[in-house]
């Protein structure tokens, strides 16, 4: 891993393109009215628009513009509606989270119009985040911030007034929220633990401990959370029931990101370091996780996206600036789509 300390600060103005992979007919607005995948890059900090139809980008939306704000090093993205949530730290993560040093370091809350691409909301947070989410219902804006002293901040999502801060573990990463939407789940790198909270009454609920240097607990359609311990070299499987870990599985490698395929009952994990993506297949009968396989897909592998069939996913792949359409029938990849630098965070929207 990679020690860091970077000090940056971030953006003010945005271009919309709408474009080809040579970036031609600039300066056109965007009107993305398909479904489509959201790519967020992080060295160029642009987000690829991939029209899920065709797989081709179909548009480019320029976060850093040129302004004295720049907004450098966006990372992982979510959606709520016509809306984008971009989280950014301002440091490159693609290396892993070790030894990171945040001190000093300002992040920022970003959303996006997923239509035209338009910035509607670019606020200075007090210190560096992982991501950004909008709460299940909409209403509210959640960020992590990465610090030792952990915490969480709640905004409202129509006038930005900052509404709670909960304490949290030493160097929160990613924050998610269960399938039904009732509970928050803090990945706390530093303290090896999962701090849970009720998103109604946003009281602590309780810490599991985990595996060493959790990233994020990604959400399972079946009632599962799922936690990359990224220096444990391992998956802790989380009851979003009873607040316990069902399973821990050993992986042999530094995961990227787990991703649970709820139409094919599968549990996919990127494999950053070879290139690659391991999946998972349940059986009943004894009761848990058993390997299946693992396919190449490209240098830096890392987020997953399933679309909403579950019959195909989109994997980033940070080194070769590259995205991996994937049929998840066959676990084979079917094109390989050129984005932008250090494509990291993606998220599909219908």
């Amino acid at each position: 891993m990679k020690n860091v300390s970077i000090i940056a600060s971030f953006v003010g103005a945005i271009l919309f393109t709408s474009c080809n992979n040579n970036d031609d007919n600039m300066d056109m607005p965007l009107n993305i009215d398909y479904p489509a995948a959201y790519i967020v890059n992080g060295e160029d900090a642009t987000v690829s628009v991939v029209k899920l139809s065709t797989n081709e980008v179909t548009g480019t939306i320029a976060l850093m513009g040129t302004g004295s704000d720049m907004i450098m090093w966006p990372h992982h993205i979510s959606s709520h509606q016509n809306h984008l949530a971009i989280g950014v730290p301002g440091m490159d993560l693609s290396a892993g989270h070790s030894g990171l040093n945040t001190s000093g370091m300002n992040g920022k809350l970003l959303i996006v119009d997923a239509l035209n691409g338009s910035i509607v909301k670019n606020i200075t947070l007090p210190l560096m985040n992982h991501n950004t989410i909008y709460s299940p219902n909409g209403n509210e804006i959640w960020v992590p911030q990465m610090d030792m002293d952990g915490k969480v901040l709640v905004y409202n999502a129509s006038t930005n007034a900052l509404m709670n801060t909960i304490t949290v573990g030493m160097m929160p990463a990613e924050l998610t929220f269960s399938f039904d939407g009732t509970k928050a789940y803090v990945a706390n790198g530093d303290d090896d633990n999962v701090t849970i909270i009720d998103t109604a009454t946003k009281a602590v609920l309780t810490t599991i401990s985990v595996g060493d240097n959790p990233v994020g607990a990604w959400t399972g359609s079946n009632n599962k959370m799922y936690v990359d311990n990224e220096d444990g070299q391992s998956i802790s499987v989380i009851d979003v029931a009873t607040n316990s870990i069902d399973e821990t599985i050993s992986l042999g490698f530094m995961p990227g990101i787990a991703s649970y395929n709820g139409s094919k009952n599968e549990l996919w994990v990127s494999d950053p370091m070879n290139g690659k993506v391991h999946y998972w297949t349940w059986d009943a009968g004894m009761n848990m996780w058993m390997h299946g396989s693992s396919f190449n897909t490209g240098a830096g592998a890392h987020a997953i996206a399933f679309t909403n069939d579950g019959n195909t996913a989109y994997v980033t792949n940070q080194t070769a600036n590259t995205v991996s359409v994937v049929n998840t029938t066959n676990h084979t990849v079917t094109k390989t789509i050129n984005v932008g630098r250090k494509p990291n965070g993606i998220v599909i929207k219908m």
